[in-house]
């Protein structure tokens, strides 16, 4: 499927992304409702949680995005593989993802992922970054006991910043004292691997929640 032109980046602080929206049922999207779900918050073309629901059949995978036009592609290419473990949903993670996380069946979110976020490099801007201690604090309350948190970037500050944020709450213990040498996922994203085919590293890092 040809990919649809879109903007690489949208500021989250503006008005077009302030408004809530309406949540789907999830009892309809999914096949099996009860199976642990994984988020992936920014996921962008959605092409790390494709070939993740094709290859965890027990496992149901919801996808964030803010680029909404990113998000029907991504829904299309699921439809058209008749994937019913899967779902991308269009949406500010900062305005919206506590609603998401609310309407959710305590206790099925067992894994997140955010990874390559946007690093918005400018210090004017650096308030638009996805990982705030907000985002923390409700993936805190929302994520089962035992469940993961994987976070990864290719820019070494803005890893920093994320980690530093979860390890700041006491619910995550963070799993190696270093950046992890290996992605703990099964499939690599996009990003990663032009990152890893460059030569450059990938600032990785795992939490686990505890009760």
């Amino acid at each position: 499927m040809p990919r649809v032109r879109v903007r690489q980046h949208v500021n989250p602080l503006s008005n077009k992304y302030q408004e809530l929206f309406s949540l789907p049922d999830w009892e309809k999207i999914y096949a099996h409702p009860s199976q642990p779900l994984h988020l992936d918050i920014g996921c962008a073309w959605g092409r790390f949680l494709l070939s993740m629901a094709q290859l965890e059949s027990k496992w149901n995978f919801l996808g964030l995005e803010i680029r909404e036009p990113l998000v029907e592609q991504a829904n299309q290419a699921r439809d058209e593989l008749g994937l019913r473990n899967l779902h991308y949903l269009f949406g500010n993670a900062n305005q919206s993802l506590r609603l998401v996380l609310h309407s959710l069946p305590r206790g099925i979110l067992q894994r997140v992922t955010i990874q390559f976020p946007d690093p918005w490099f400018k210090k004017r801007h650096q308030k638009r970054r996805v990982v705030t201690p907000e985002l923390v604090a409700d993936l805190a309350d929302a994520l089962a006991e035992g469940g993961i948190v994987f976070l990864q970037s290719d820019v070494e500050s803005v890893a920093v910043e994320m980690r530093d944020r979860f390890q700041k709450n006491p619910a995550f213990q963070i799993q190696a004292d270093s950046w992890l040498e290996t992605n703990p996922m099964p499939i690599a994203t996009e990003r990663e691997q032009t990152t890893l085919d460059r030569g450059e590293p990938v600032y990785r890092a795992l939490f686990k929640k505890s009760s």
